[in-house]
């Protein structure tokens, strides 16, 4: 009988345990380093040899911080908060009218969703909104007093995919892709465009607790 009793703690705790773990890595959070690709436009109403608005190709962080809110190891739903920073997005046009540069922001509380969840890889799509923020600079391209406004928030709509490969336990790599649809800075230009694709393609790690 002793035996017995000894079996159904041993099993008791080990489902406890079990349930714990599982519980404990609902959490997680990422880092995520990489590039922002923003399409050339054409500027309307100015009359030059060259009449693109040319954009860089910013160096990109993000941190997104997630928790898994249904699901199984087939599939799960994961809200989760990307926070995605652009300290330095380069712009050229011919004629010394723009801003050097700008920086950006954007935090897009989202819904994942990963199919093979518990497995070694795991695809995903992602959608969400929230905001952002544009921050242009104060002195023209080829200097200057920037005579323009010097702070934009918009709204912001997001949209990715990518894929986690599990490396060690509740370590993960991850890559993606996505683009954040946003407002557009004050570049002191016509486009004619009130929106812009601000797509982020990047690689980095998860931690999940």
């Amino acid at each position: 009988m002793a035996r017995k009793q000894f079996g159904i703690a041993i099993l008791v705790a080990v489902t406890i345990l079990g349930a714990s773990a599982a519980a404990q890595q609902k959490n997680e959070l990422t880092g995520i380093i990489g590039r922002t690709f923003i399409s050339d436009q054409g500027v309307k109403g100015i009359s030059t040899s060259d009449t693109t608005l040319h954009s860089g190709n910013g160096l990109t962080f993000e941190v997104n911080y997630g928790r898994r809110i249904l699901g199984g190891d087939f599939a799960a739903l994961t809200f989760e908060v990307p926070f995605v920073v652009n300290p330095d997005e380069d712009v050229h046009f011919s004629v010394n009218l723009i801003p050097g540069d700008y920086n950006s922001y954007f935090v897009t509380p989202s819904v994942r969703a990963n199919v093979f969840a518990s497995s070694g890889i795991s695809p995903w799509i992602s959608l969400g909104g929230g905001f952002g923020h544009f921050s242009e600079s104060s002195r023209l391209e080829f200097g200057g007093k920037n005579p323009g406004k010097t702070g934009t928030t918009t709204g912001v709509f997001q949209i990715g995919g990518g894929l986690d490969v599990k490396i060690y336990k509740s370590l993960r790599l991850r890559g993606e892709i996505r683009d954040f649809d946003s407002g557009v800075p004050q570049l002191n230009v016509n486009t004619g465009k009130s929106r812009q694709h601000n797509l982020f393609a990047g690689g980095g790690v998860v931690w999940r607790f």
